[in-house]
Order: C-alpha cells, then structure tokens, then sequence
C-alpha cells in the first residue's frame, strides 16, 4: 500500500516510521526548510533525532505529487492544522481515502475532527480516525502499541484496520467515530489536571482518582454528543487517559506538572517545543460543556488555572470541596 503521511512532528514522523516496515511511505510536511533537512539527513532532527528513516520513507516537497501517488492519505498535523490541510486536499481534488490522527476540538469553533473534514471535503472521501495510547518514541521504537481505527462506514474502517495492522502495531476497528475523537480529545486535559495533582504532590491516590472522575467526565460528554458508551472504556478513551496521565512522555501531564511548580503557562510551552493540545481544548471542552449543560468539573478547574490566574493549589482545593454525592447517578439509594 502507498500512504502520503501529510505533517512530520513527533507523531506523523512515528507513524510513518512504522508503516514503513510494511508499506511505501510518502512524508510531507508544509516547512521546506525541515523537508530539505530530512531528505539530505533521513532523520527528523527537530522531532524524533534518534529514529533514522527506513529505505520504504520516501520525503515528498509537493503535495500534490504526494496525493498522487498514494492509495491513502494520512493527516497527522495538530489539530488547528487540520483544516487548511483538508482545504488543500480538497482543492487539489484528491479522491483517496483520508484519516487524520490529530486529538483535539478546534479552537473557536468547538468542532470535532470529523466535521472540520466534512466542511472542507464536502463528505466525498471515505474517512476516518485513528486513536489511541501512543507516545510517539515508543511506535518509532517499535514497541508494542494498539490503536483505534474508526470511520461511519464500517466496512471501510475494518479494511484500514487490517491494512494498517502489523505485529508492532496492533489496530481495531470501530463505527464510533464521535466517542472516539472525544476520548481522544478530553484525556488530554485530564493530563493536566493528573500533572498538576502530581506536582502538588498529591499521590498515586489522588491521581487514581483523578483518572477515574475524568473518565466519567469524558463519557459524559461524549454521550451527550452522540458517542457509544462502550467506547469510552476502549482504548482511544480509557486506554489514552491512563497513559497521558500516568507517562513520563506525556506532554500535557508535563504542562500540569511545571504549572504546579509555579511557572507561567507562556513560558511552558515555549519551553516544551511541541503542541500541548489540552491547552486549547480545555477552553472548547467547556464551553460544549455549558452549552450541553453537562457536569464537568475537573475541566472546569483546569481553565480557571490556565486562563483565569487561579494558583493550581486553590483549584484541587476546589474541587474536592464539592458536595459528596453517589458515583453513579443512577444508583437507587
């Protein structure tokens, strides 16, 4: 199978790593400056310096020619890259089939991936998402990793699946392609709130907690979009907010945890060198939230830190000021 990998950070550059073990891989990334780079040095020096480029990853400097060759196209760019590069897509008048592997609601606007991709591409490609617990070095690395393929047409999605399954990368399939963008989406503020807890020093107690109220946050609202509840204990939801909250690589847990020492939210992620996506979905997620009249505290908490000035110390304490009430609501008392 050829496969245009359109966006070459951490994670575009990882996947493309992998896939390359059993397809023809075709990189382009809108920078030709890092295109040059990475076609004379076959590494990502900015992003993934210690993975050298397998023979099958060809570097591609025109997008166009990259489309044209390939029998699928694969977005992985941050999420307020998505819908230029759809835009693109469209107007070149590609025909293949598209999946994008961003996480995140768009910022002003609240939209999933998948209805960015409709307003740009008119819903004439067959399309999907692909999600999951994944840190980039470790699909480099070829470590073992499983993933989420999910698209409206099943069918499509389980050939993609079986396309793109290797020994390395282990890939489902699903027909929920809201639960499994809003899984993806909402863990990565939950690692921010994780990180803040761990800062705070607050303990593997807490973070459990933490974890386990997210997820109930996360299905909330993915219910309340349309998501299949047994989505949000897969992997793109369940399995993803274990792992952004809990890993060491994680970059929004990272956020959290240099909030709680004190230092401003400029500062972090100029210093981080990557998306932090939370960031700016943490702002979406709430307004959704509001809008939906669903019950999201941990979200809420995590934007007064991070837009409101409030000191991370004062929002825990917030939070677990709330009025006890039962777990599951429910429960018959």
């Amino acid at each position: 199978m050829k496969i245009a990998v359109l966006g070459a950070g951490a994670w575009g550059t990882a996947l493309a790593i992998s896939l390359a073990t059993r397809h023809e891989i075709c990189l382009w990334t809108r920078n030709p400056a890092q295109l040059a780079e990475m076609s004379a040095e076959r590494v990502n020096r900015r992003y993934l310096p210690e993975f050298s480029f397998p023979d099958s990853l060809l570097i591609e400097p025109k997008l166009e020619q990259a489309l044209d060759r390939a029998d699928l196209t694969l977005v992985v760019v941050p999420t307020a890259g998505l819908r230029p590069v759809a835009r693109q897509i469209a107007g070149m008048g590609a025909k293949n089939p598209l999946v994008w592997a961003c996480k995140g609601f768009e910022a002003g606007s609240a939209k999933l991936p998948h209805q960015v991709v409709a307003e740009e591409t008119g819903g004439k490609l067959q399309c999907g998402v692909l999600s999951g617990p994944s840190f980039a070095q470790e699909v480099a690395k070829g470590l073992p990793t499983a993933l989420t393929l999910a698209s409206d047409d099943e069918a499509f999605a389980h050939a993609m699946a079986r396309e793109l399954h290797s020994q390395k990368l282990r890939i489902y399939s699903s027909n929920d392609v809201i639960g499994v963008e809003v899984g993806g989406a909402v863990k990565n503020v939950m690692a921010i709130a994780a990180g803040i807890s761990d800062g705070m020093g607050f303990g593997y107690n807490a973070r459990a907690a933490l974890i386990t109220r997210g997820l109930a946050e996360i299905g909330r609202l993915g219910a309340a979009m349309g998501g299949h509840a047994e989505t949000f204990m897969g992997l793109a939801s369940a399995g993803d907010l274990i792992l952004t909250c809990t890993g060491d690589l994680s970059r929004n847990r990272t956020v959290g945890l240099r909030l709680a020492q004190g230092q401003p939210l400029d500062a972090i992620l100029a210093e981080l060198g990557h998306i932090a996506e939370g960031v700016h979905t943490a702002r979406e997620v709430l307004r959704l939230a509001e809008q939906m009249k669903v019950e999201m505290p941990i979200t809420r908490a995590v934007c007064q830190v991070l837009f409101e000035g409030m000191p991370p110390g004062r929002a825990v304490e917030a939070l677990l000021s709330r009025e006890p009430k039962a777990e599951i609501s429910n429960q018959s008392s």
